[in-house]
């Protein structure tokens, strides 16, 4: 889990963008993420970013641009931050559904639902409260990150079914005992 949530932060060194005047930045910390759930499991993943939250609530600055502190909880991309939590939760759990060896479209689904549905679910509308604009304003916002984050669910797709291939033995052992129980399914 510790080597998860180094690899989020690292996956901020290269910086954010900030396109359109958004006040959210388009990172890499999303494909980390995404890479979290479908490595670790639900349970693993979700725990990996709160100890990267918790780190970053402490002031570490672990985000992108450097950024760190209470205070990025209470900005307009505070949703996000708190998505990432449930959205590696479900990441994970989508493909802790796929048995031991999920194709690579169940891992490309399961990206796109946890690490991009299920975070917009959560950065949304917390981005237009925090920004005053109307909810489909900060959804039309948003949809800027879609064609970053399609590239990232498939490369998060691409590497967790290498990292899979070469490495089968792990799979988390809580997954591991559900397919011990069921027989392989």
């Amino acid at each position: 889990m510790a080597v998860f949530a180094a690899l989020i932060a690292v996956l901020g060194l290269p910086g954010s963008l900030n396109v359109f005047g958004n006040a959210v930045p388009i990172t890499l910390q999303t494909m980390g993420v995404m890479l979290a759930g479908a490595i670790l499991g639900s349970w693993r993943a979700a725990l990996a970013v709160v100890v990267l939250l918790v780190l970053v609530a402490a002031g570490l600055p672990l985000l992108a641009g450097g950024r760190g502190g209470l205070g990025v909880f209470t900005g307009p991309s505070a949703g996000f931050l708190l998505g990432w939590v449930p959205g590696a939760a479900v990441t994970g759990w989508i493909v802790e559904r796929g048995g031991r060896d999920p194709g690579i479209v169940r891992l490309t689904v399961a990206c796109l639902v946890g690490g991009v549905g299920v975070i917009y679910l959560f950065g949304i509308p917390v981005q237009a409260l925090v920004t005053g604009v109307s909810l489909g304003q900060a959804a039309l916002l948003s949809l800027l990150f879609l064609p970053g984050d399609l590239v990232k669910a498939v490369v998060a797709a691409l590497v967790t079914r290498g990292t899979q291939r070469a490495y089968p033995d792990a799979v988390p052992a809580v997954h591991q005992e559900r397919l011990r129980a069921t027989g392989g399914r």
